[in-house]
């Protein structure tokens, strides 16, 4: 018999609680009970809703239709910089916080709440969103894996507490990666939806169009289900797909980095399972002309000096301050263009139809998570660079709009998460979870480890 909720998926949970076999407050009880003995070393939270989510677990056990909840009971967590009805939306930091609460939920958060979930809190990022580790003045978000370690950014906070067990399933989004760098820190599945299939709705803080909402989650149901929900979908089983052609690349995007050689491994590993599974693969590097490199920089500069507008800028961390001030001159010298976007997709899609590709396999990462240090007070080049070096390959693809998905493949010599990337053209979520889905039948995961 269950003692815990603790450990299940989003779908074992969510039928439990429409079969009547459990209740939602009980399983949202007990999550907010690991979170309150684990948060305190990880630091994935920044809100704990813990009367609240009671209380709105109370009210799906209440409810008559649970047969058409989805998530019914499913406790979730969601990202800082998405709206919460009665929360201030944080942003990453004390000084880029909204000074009001928000008044209702984000379009995600009411799909959410609107299939059955319970939002037990709000999970942490960096300042603004603009880096790949995850901590501020108030503390650091730590990888369950490793407590040493990051858990990636900017969707940290959200990876960590599925991670651990906090939760099934959190929300986060995806500007140059924020989903997928967390995911393979975390050993998660992370999607990161095509351009206009999730709502994002953020106003002038969507980095000119680069950020996409998703999900992360322990297995790739969770994760089908969890996009399901975002994108207004009907729940559905995963069908495994038909003889595919899958390109492979090692290739980064940005001169001068590499894999290190469990990432090398994991690509590796992965296209043997593709085999398995009776696809094809063939070595196909992507062109990455430089300028979509430049194009990338000054679109995530501008982005954050657009998302300054009305905040106290002298009063954020040094690093969005420069991050602010580029932003400014691209925008002054007029380097953020949608045709340059425009050119690269086409140029994107382009690759797949020329190589009879249905598929792109790359790493997820180039190498190690960084240590879990405060890098909110480290010079702005350091952050340049540590981020450069360990996840360079997320970016092209939001430039693009096309969708990603990482997924985890094994575990490196030190125990932390392996994973790799798969992109597709346009609307290919469903296929990439399925070929995720072979991964996950072929070579299971260990899906969490409680800290």
């Amino acid at each position: 018999m269950t003692t815990t909720w603790v450990g299940a998926t989003a779908k074992q949970i969510a039928r439990a609680v429409r079969r009547g076999d459990a209740s939602a407050t009980q399983v949202v009880a007990d999550h907010l009970e690991q979170i309150a003995i684990s948060d305190p070393e990880l630091g994935a939270f920044r809100v704990v809703r813990d009367v609240e989510a009671i209380t709105e677990a109370e009210k799906v056990d209440d409810q008559e239709d649970l047969v058409n909840l989805p998530l019914a009971g499913v406790p979730v967590a969601v990202k800082e910089n998405t709206a919460v009805a009665g929360l201030p939306t944080w942003h990453g930091s004390a000084a880029a916080r909204t000074p009001e609460v928000a008044e209702e939920d984000h379009e995600v958060v009411r799909r959410l709440r609107g299939a059955g979930a319970v939002v037990v809190g709000v999970t942490r990022m960096p300042e603004m969103g603009l880096w790949a580790a995850t901590d501020d003045d108030a503390g650091v978000t730590r990888n369950p894996w490793d407590l040493e370690r990051t858990p990636g950014g900017s969707s940290g906070g959200a990876a960590a507490a599925v991670a651990a067990g906090l939760v099934p399933i959190a929300q986060g989004n995806d500007g140059l990666g924020s989903i997928r760098i967390p995911a393979a820190c975390c050993g998660l599945v992370g999607l990161k939806p095509g351009r206009g299939v999730v709502p994002v709705d953020f106003g002038d803080k969507d980095w000119f169009g680069l950020v996409e909402n998703g999900m992360l989650a322990t297995t790739v149901a969770d994760a089908a289900l969890g996009f399901s929900v975002l994108a207004g979908l009907t729940p559905q089983k995963l069908v495994e797909p038909s003889r595919l052609r899958v390109g492979v690349s090692l290739r980064p995007p940005i001169a001068g980095v590499k894999p290190d050689e469990p990432n090398v491994g994991a690509v590796t590993t992965a296209s043997k399972l593709l085999t398995q599974a009776g696809h094809d693969t063939i070595a196909a590097d992507p062109k990455y002309p430089t300028g979509v490199a430049l194009g990338v920089l000054a679109t995530w500069f501008a982005g954050a000096y657009r998302n300054s507008e009305g905040l106290p800028v002298d009063r954020l961390q040094a690093r969005t301050q420069r991050h602010i001030k580029l932003g400014k001159a691209a925008m002054r010298l007029n380097l953020v263009r949608q045709s340059h976007r425009d050119a690269w997709r086409e140029r994107a899609i382009r690759f797949f139809a020329d190589n009879s590709l249905d598929l792109l396999l790359t790493p997820a990462l180039a190498g190690v998570p960084p240590l879990a240090v405060r890098y909110s007070s480290a010079s702005w080049m350091k952050n340049m660079q540590d981020n450069a070096n360990y996840a360079p390959y997320q970016a092209p693809w939001n430039y693009s709009g096309l969708p990603a998905i990482v997924v985890p493949v094994g575990s490196r010599p030190d125990g932390l998460p392996l994973a790799v990337q798969l992109v597709g053209p346009p609307d290919s979520e469903m296929l990439l979870l399925s070929v995720a889905g072979q991964f996950e039948l072929q070579n299971p995961w260990q899906r969490q480890n409680l800290v």
